[in-house]
């Protein structure tokens, strides 16, 4: 009976860890009007035939702190790779000059920089969201146990146990959206 609720715990730290990482991945792909080349994760372009992250069909690399620049290994890639940024519709728009796409990065606004932090604390909240019905789970379980005759004192130190648990995952989400909220209003 102790090992399931452990075992429930040891799977639930792993869904925690798994959250966060997603939440990681979400915020990367919100733009701070700094250049940078995970704006492009997540497009896909047709590529004999399969589907291909445009890293995975060109260099993409920084010019400078406002410019991505996509240079794809065949010359015959650039409009595919240009309709891909178009069609992912993420608000950019891309220069193609024949051998090399550049993105510029416009400059946010105060109001756009606004919505954008909205947008993090959202998917801050989504992420918690998420730990604390994984949380509910585990209570549940453990109640449940200490009904069928898992000691009551033992249940409530695995209660305590998932809370801090829980406030540890809850810094690390504060962390990662105070870090990105920064970066957004830094101009």
């Amino acid at each position: 009976m102790y090992t399931e609720i452990e075992k429930l715990v040891a799977d639930s730290t792993k869904n925690f860890d798994k959250s966060i990482d997603h939440l990681q991945k979400e915020l990367v792909k919100v733009r701070t009007g700094k250049a940078s080349t995970s704006i492009l994760d997540g497009i896909l372009v047709e590529y004999y035939g399969s589907n291909m992250p445009v890293n995975q069909v060109a260099n993409v690399g920084l010019a400078d702190a406002k410019t991505i620049t996509i240079q794809p290994w065949e010359k015959s890639m650039l409009q595919v790779i240009e309709q891909a940024i178009f069609a992912a519709n993420i608000g950019l728009t891309p220069q193609n000059d024949g051998e090399f796409i550049r993105i510029t990065i416009p400059a946010l606004t105060e109001e756009r920089r606004k919505d954008l932090v909205k947008q993090v604390k959202h998917l801050g909240e989504e992420t918690r969201i998420g730990i604390r019905s994984e949380r509910h789970k585990i209570l549940d379980f453990i109640k449940k146990e200490v009904k069928d005759g898992y000691p009551e004192d033992a249940g409530k130190r695995m209660e305590d146990k998932i809370q801090e648990l829980i406030s540890s995952y809850g810094d690390k989400i504060d962390a990662l959206l105070e870090s990105k909220e920064k970066d957004i209003m830094t101009i």
